[in-house]
C-alpha cells in the first residue's frame, strides 16, 4: 500500500507539470512562404525569447515552457522582425491552435482569450464604422445614430463581464469607446471624443504595456485627434503638438522607461511622416530629457544621426589629402548639385555601379561627384580611382572604422547623398540609377 501511495502522489505531480505545459500551434499559408517561427514573451519595452519552432508543410508546433511568463506574446516568421509578425495572448490555462494568412491575417480556432480578444475589436470596430458611416451621409435619423450607440454600450457591457480576470479583460476595458448622453453634430462628437480619448485608459497597467496597445492608442490619438475643419500644414502640425503636449502630461505618473520608448516610437513615425517641426518639438521638450534620465544612449544617437542628415540639414563636413594639401568638401567649386559617394574599391557592387554612374552623369550639366573611398590601404583605391577621372575622390583610411562611417551613418557601400547648391543634403538614393534620376529631374 505505501509503494501504491507513492506510485499515485508521483502521477499526480506528473500529471500537474503535463498540465502546466502547454502549446501554441496551427497552419500557416502560403506553406512555402513560412519556414521558422520564434515566440518571444513581450514585457514593457523588452521582448524576451521563449521557444522557436519549424515550420513544416505550413504547419508550426511551438512548446511553452512550463515557467513561461503569461501576457502578450509575439510569433515573428520572418525578418525584419519589426513588420512580419503577429501576437497572441498567453494565459498558462490553454492550448492556443490558430491559422494565419498573408492576405486574410490571422484566425484563433482554440483559445478563449484571443477569441474574445478578436470578436470584441472586430464587432467595436464595425459599430464604430456604422458611426463614420452616419456622419459621412446628410440627413440621416438621429435615432440611428441613438441605436447605434445603444450597441455600442451594450457590447461593451457584454464583453468585459465575458472578459472580468481574464488578460484580455485589460485589453476590453481599456478600449472602452466615447458614447455621448445625446444626439451630437459631427464637429462636436469629434471634439469631444478627443476630450474623453484616455478616460478608459491606465498607462500604468503593465499587462497593457507588455504589447503595442498602448502605443498604438497613443500613436492614433497624435496623428488623428484632430479638430473637424480643414488645416493648413502649418496648422495641422500645431494640432500635433498640442496633442503631444496633453500626453506627455497624462504620462507624467508612467514610469520613464516606457514613456521613453512610446514616445521615440512617436518620433520616429513623426520623421517618417515629415512633420519635422512636430518631431523637433518632441524631442526638445519630453524626449531628449526622459532618454538621458534612462540613459538610452542607442535613442539619443539615432535622433542625433536623423538631425545631422536629414533633408535640409548641412551636409558634415568632410577632408581629404591631395599630396601635402587638404581639401574640403565645403570649399569644392560652385555646383548645381553635388553627389557624395561613399565607396570602397574591394566593393563588388561600388565596382558595378560607379563606372556606370561615371558614364550617366557626363549627360548632366554642372554637377560635382566627390567619391569618397573607404579603404584600408591605398594601394588598390589608386587603381580604381583613376579608372573614375572625372569624379573628385578623397580617401578614408581605416574603412568601417572611419569616422565617416559614423558621420554619415554608413551601413554599407556604395552609399549616396545629394546635396543643393549651398551644399544642403536633398536626397539619399538608394542606387546609382536613382541618383541619376533626380539630378535629371533637376529636383
Amino acid at each position: 500500500m505505501p509503494g501504491r501511495k507513492i506510485f499515485l502522489l508521483i502521477a499526480c505531480c506528473f500529471s500537474l507539470i503535463m498540465e502546466a505545459q502547454h502549446t501554441i500551434s496551427g497552419n500557416l499559408s502560403p506553406a512555402e512562404d513560412f519556414k521558422w517561427l520564434i515566440a518571444y514573451q513581450l514585457g514593457p519595452g523588452h521582448q524576451n525569447y521563449i521557444a522557436d519552432s519549424a515550420v513544416k508543410e505550413g504547419k508550426f508546433n511551438i512548446k511553452i515552457p512550463e515557467n513561461a511568463k503569461t501576457g502578450m506574446y509575439r510569433l515573428v516568421y520572418a525578418i525584419p522582425q519589426e513588420e512580419f509578425y503577429f501576437d497572441v495572448i498567453y494565459n498558462g490555462k490553454e492550448d492556443i491552435a490558430l491559422s494565419f494568412n498573408n492576405e486574410e491575417g490571422l484566425k484563433f480556432l482554440n483559445s478563449v482569450e484571443n477569441t474574445l480578444y478578436t470578436n470584441y475589436f472586430a464587432e467595436v470596430n464595425e459599430l464604430e464604422s456604422k458611426i463614420i458611416q452616419f456622419y459621412s451621409t446628410p440627413n440621416n435619423d438621429p435615432s440611428l445614430l441613438s441605436n447605434i450607440h445603444k450597441q455600442l454600450d451594450q457590447l461593451q457591457k457584454q464583453y468585459e463581464t465575458k472578459s472580468k480576470g481574464l488578460i484580455c479583460g485589460h485589453f476590453i476595458a481599456a478600449n472602452k469607446p466615447y458614447i455621448p448622453s445625446e444626439h451630437k453634430d459631427i464637429e462636436t462628437y469629434v471634439r469631444q471624443k478627443k476630450e474623453h480619448y484616455f478616460d478608459a485608459l491606465d498607462f500604468s497597467d503593465t499587462v497593457l504595456q507588455g504589447s503595442a496597445f498602448l502605443t498604438d492608442k497613443a500613436v492614433n490619438y497624435v496623428f488623428t485627434a484632430l479638430p473637424y475643419r480643414k488645416m493648413s500644414a502649418e496648422q495641422l502640425e500645431k494640432e500635433i503638438q498640442a496633442n503631444i503636449t496633453r500626453l506627455a502630461r497624462i504620462l507624467l505618473p508612467v514610469d520613464p522607461n516606457f514613456k521613453t520608448d512610446l514616445l521615440g516610437t512617436i518620433w520616429s513615425q513623426l520623421t517618417e511622416n515629415q512633420y519635422t517641426k512636430a518631431a523637433d518639438y518632441l524631442y526638445e521638450n519630453y524626449l531628449k530629457a526622459l532618454a538621458v534620465e534612462t540613459k538610452d544612449t542607442e535613442l539619443l544617437n539615432s535622433i542625433a544621426t536623423y538631425n545631422r542628415l536629414r533633408p535640409g540639414a548641412k551636409a558634415p563636413e568632410i577632408s581629404w589629402s591631395e599630396g601635402e594639401t587638404t581639401k574640403k568638401l565645403s570649399d569644392l567649386e560652385a555646383a548645381k548639385n553635388y553627389l557624395i559617394v561613399f565607396w570602397s574599391s574591394t566593393c563588388s557592387h561600388c565596382l558595378q555601379q560607379l563606372p556606370e554612374l561615371h558614364k550617366r552623369i557626363k549627360g548632366i550639366s554642372n554637377i560635382t561627384v566627390l567619391a569618397i573611398g573607404l579603404e584600408d590601404d591605398e594601394e588598390n583605391w589608386k587603381l580604381e580611382s583613376t579608372k573614375l577621372p572625372g569624379f573628385v575622390h578623397g580617401i578614408a583610411l581605416g574603412k568601417w572604422e572611419s569616422p565617416y562611417t559614423t558621420l554619415y551613418d554608413i551601413h554599407q557601400t556604395p552609399t549616396y547623398y545629394i546635396l543643393d547648391k549651398d551644399k544642403h543634403i536633398v536626397a539619399k538614393p538608394e542606387d546609382y540609377k536613382e541618383a541619376i534620376n533626380f539630378l535629371k529631374d533637376g529636383k
